[in-house]
């Protein structure tokens, strides 16, 4: 299967999750300083910001980091194919609340996949990380080509299976427990709920790459059971989303050092796709409208009123994963140490 710091070329088997939207360049190289691999996340990224992000973090750090990208699923709606009228009507008190007016439509809603990928083979990561799909046998070998290292996700055995076949050099096995977006993609998410106790060792079991767990790992038992599951190094987002190198609100951690285990939920209403975070004012009024558009237009819709109230713990994504409550410090690298103490055997 191979040893994963060899294969990233970092000292300890520990990846930063990518945060769509609350990744920062401070969180990230504290990790890749640390000696584990950070993570950015790039979801709604233009090449230019890719680009300057990426000469953010090499000023940083020296250290390898990855750069994470969604793959189009092909079922992604645009401003000129969909009705937003009920999804608007939902968000309307939710505007009011953070006192800016509704968007008018945007000419995409989302940067260009092709224009995404050019910036980050210009920016060249030490690792390239996916979701929501197995990248096109172009992509591993552009990546490869370039020396660049990919990692994709799944959450099924089937789907690590064919990340494994389609080409990947890793493959994060992400439990029902992660914070976050399922990125599940040959079944339905609301199919591919399968727990990292479960689904990690039938992983190790099915692909020959290195297996990284994801999913309630906050601490140093979570890394020593993933280890004793097969798993070659684990991913942690939830408790580094607390520490105040991240890019989370003050309401977000603070949210999260409240949370108690049954205090997550899986929703479509931020974006349109199954994530679990903790229920808001937000959640629970589009919830209850059941007026929630398709990605990326709910996502668009919702970062309206989020942006415009980024404190305001009611108004934003408050993603977490089920393990929050194992998340008791605010420090990156003091976190790192705890997740590090897992590994001695």
């Amino acid at each position: 299967m191979g040893d994963l710091r060899t294969l990233l070329g970092i000292d300890v088997p520990i990846v930063l999750g990518p945060f769509g939207g609350l990744s920062s360049v401070a969180l990230t190289a504290s990790i890749s300083e640390s000696g584990g691999l950070g993570s950015f996340g790039l979801y709604g990224y233009s090449g230019d910001r890719i680009r300057e992000t990426a000469a953010a973090l090499r000023a940083a750090t020296s250290r390898p980091f990855a750069l994470n990208l969604w793959l189009p699923t092909g079922d992604e709606v645009t401003p000129d194919d969909v009705d937003l009228t009920a999804a608007r009507a939902a968000a309307a008190p939710l505007f009011e609340a953070a006192g800016v007016a509704e968007p008018a439509l945007p000419a995409a809603f989302v940067p260009p996949w092709a224009e995404q990928l050019e910036a980050v083979w210009d920016a060249a990561p030490a690792v390239l990380s996916v979701v929501f799909g197995v990248p096109a046998p172009e992509v591993v070998a552009g990546a490869h080509r370039r020396g660049i290292r990919v990692v994709g996700t799944g959450t099924s055995v089937a789907e690590a299976v064919a990340l494994a076949d389609g080409g990947v050099d890793a493959v994060v096995a992400s439990g029902a427990e992660a914070a976050g977006h399922r990125v599940s993609f040959l079944r339905r998410a609301e199919d591919s709920l399968v727990g990292t106790f479960a689904l990690v060792p039938q992983v190790v079991d099915a692909v020959d790459v290195p297996v990284i767990a994801a999913g309630g790992v906050a601490d140093r038992r979570g890394v020593a059971a993933a280890l004793a599951l097969g798993a070659a190094g684990v991913q942690v987002g939830t408790a580094f989303l607390r520490t105040r190198q991240s890019a989370a609100s003050d309401a977000h951690r603070a949210a999260l050092a409240a949370a108690v285990d049954t205090d997550t939920v899986l929703t479509r209403a931020m974006s349109g796709r199954l994530a679990r975070g903790i229920p808001n004012r937000a959640v629970r009024t589009i919830e209850q409208s059941g007026a929630i558009a398709p990605f990326p237009a709910q996502n668009w819709l919702t970062g309206a009123f989020r942006s415009a109230a980024p404190h305001d713990g009611d108004l934003v994504s408050l993603w977490a994963g089920q393990a929050a409550r194992l998340s008791r410090q605010d420090d990156a690298a003091a976190v790192f140490a705890e997740l590090a103490a897992g590994l001695a055997r």
